[in-house]
Formats: structure tokens, sequence, C-alpha cells
């Protein structure tokens, strides 16, 4: 308890800166060029979705393969900030009554969306027929140039199954001291349960009102995560704190597309600019991503 509250401490100080079948060479090169995404943060209303959604079509614009999943299994949103009502989600591809390409959504925006399900988190219990089937179903996204991930906020199970599966994880905080906490919160229990493989985290800090506040931010976890956890987070960049944000998300139309000039989608264009000049440690496409979420094991 001492040291959890001497990390707390200096976190507020500012001056402390499974495919079943074998692949063939085919497939797996596809897969290996899928880049997958998990973006989560510690807790909620820091813009983690939007962030998400943005991101997406962001790449999208770029010319990129976007495939977007909704993982927030309990609090799913990513289809109403796209003005979407969806027919059917991945909890039909389980249950064998549709296929991965009849759930798999166009949207207007130039990104291909995924609906989430409450039971995704059950397939490990899936007999070998059914999960065969969907290992399958879920190797036809490897022609995508990116899958991204909407986590759930916070440490429920099913949102350190979906980081440990994932390439890449980024974690989306703001200025507010509870974020900030929280984004530390949710680092550690990632850096210290996760077993297997040192996960790649990449730290993005969300409504600000300057680019030195950003790097604030940025520095102080980064310098208390290397200090009491021995691990390196990546500074991604910033978005700014800008009303068009929140009209946007009133309209059902992500400001990428609304506002393409405004300044948070600058932002975006600037750290996914970012993103593609740096490789992920691991990048092992949808089979291996689903072997790995269904395997998570903790210490």
């Amino acid at each position: 308890m001492e040291e959890q509250a001497d990390e707390l401490r200096a976190l507020m100080q500012d001056e402390v800166p499974v495919s079943v079948k074998k692949e063939t060479p085919k497939a797996a090169k596809k897969e290996h060029n899928t880049r997958i995404i998990a973006v989560t943060s510690g807790k909620g209303g820091v813009g983690k979705t939007n962030f998400a959604v943005n991101m997406a079509i962001a790449y999208a614009q770029l010319g990129k393969k976007v495939i977007l999943i909704d993982g927030d299994l309990g609090m799913a949103n990513v289809n109403v900030i796209l003005n979407i009502v969806p027919q059917y989600n991945l909890m039909h591809v389980i249950n064998k009554k549709k296929t991965m390409k009849e759930i798999i959504m166009d949207t207007e925006f130039g990104i291909k969306f995924i609906a989430g399900a409450n039971g995704f988190s059950k397939i490990a219990n899936l007999t070998v027929e059914e999960l065969e089937y969907f290992a399958n179903q879920f190797a036809t996204l490897g022609n995508a140039d990116i899958i991204i991930i909407d986590t759930g906020a916070g440490i429920a199970n099913n949102v350190l199954q979906f980081v440990a599966a994932a390439d890449e994880v980024f974690v989306v905080t703001t200025p507010e001291p509870t974020a900030i906490t929280d984004a530390y919160g949710i680092i550690k229990i990632i850096t210290t349960e996760i077993v297997d493989r040192t996960v790649d985290i990449k730290l993005i800090v969300n409504r600000v009102h300057s680019a030195d506040e950003g790097k604030r931010i940025s520095e102080r976890i980064i310098t208390i995560v290397g200090q009491f956890l021995g691990y390196k987070v990546e500074y991604l960049g910033f978005v700014y704190e800008d009303s068009v944000v929140q009209a946007s998300v009133i309209r059902q139309k992500p400001f990428m597309v609304v506002n393409p000039t405004s300044k948070p989608a600058v932002c975006l264009k600037h750290i996914v600019g970012r993103i593609e000049k740096t490789e992920p440690e691991y990048n092992e496409g949808v089979s291996n991503f689903l072997k790995k979420f269904i395997g998570i094991k903790k210490k």
C-alpha cells in the first residue's frame, strides 16, 4: 500500500517529468501485413471511442483498408458515433448463424465496421467445431491493412484479452487528475498481469489546450511508468480540446469528415503519420490474434 501511495503521489506531481487449420504461405503473408491496434483507457469519458473512430477514418483517407471492431462489450457505442444500427454482430458468427462477410458493414466514411456482442468474451467456451468455424471466419479479415479495436474502459477481463492479443495498445487519457491516475493504473495492470510477451503500449493525451500541456502530461506518466514499472511507453501525440468534437458527436458524423481541417483532425493526421513510420514489435495476423485472445494468461 505504501508503494502504491508513493506511485500516485509521484504521478500527480507536475515537476516529475487461432485457426486450427494450417494456413497457406499466401494467407500467412496477408495476415502478417495486418496491423491490429487496441484502443483503451483507464476510465470512461476520455474520448477513447471518438479517437478510435476518427483514427480509423484518418487511416482510410490514406488509402488503407480499415476494419473497426467495437470491443466495448458492455457499453458499445461506436455505432452511435457512426449513426449505424447494426443488424448483426460477432455473436451471430460465434453461433454459426452468419458468416463474417454477412456481419461486416460498409460505412459512408470509407471504413468497415463490425459490431461487438456481450457474449464475445465467452468464446473460449465454444466447442472445437464452433471454434474452428469462428477462427476460419475471423481469418477472412486478414486482407485488411489495419484492424482497430475499441475496447471497453477499465480493467475488465475482456479488455485485457483484447489488449494482450493486439499488436499495439493505445492508451487514451486527458489532463484530468483522475484520468491521469487511471491511465497509469491500466498501464500497470497491462504490464504486470499479461504474460507470454511484452505489450507495445503507446500514449495519447486527449482534450489538451496546448501542445505543452500534452507533452507535460505524457512526460509525467511515462516517467512514473519507467520509475515504478521499469517499462517504456511511447508518446504518440495529443488531440486538442475543441467544440467541433462534441458537435460532431451530436450530429453523429465523425469530425475527420465534418471538419477535416479542424485542430483535432489535424492532430489525428499527425498521430497516424507517426504510427505509419513505426512497425509494431509483434505483428502476427488475425488468426494469431484470435489464438492469443483465447489463450491469454495472467500472472
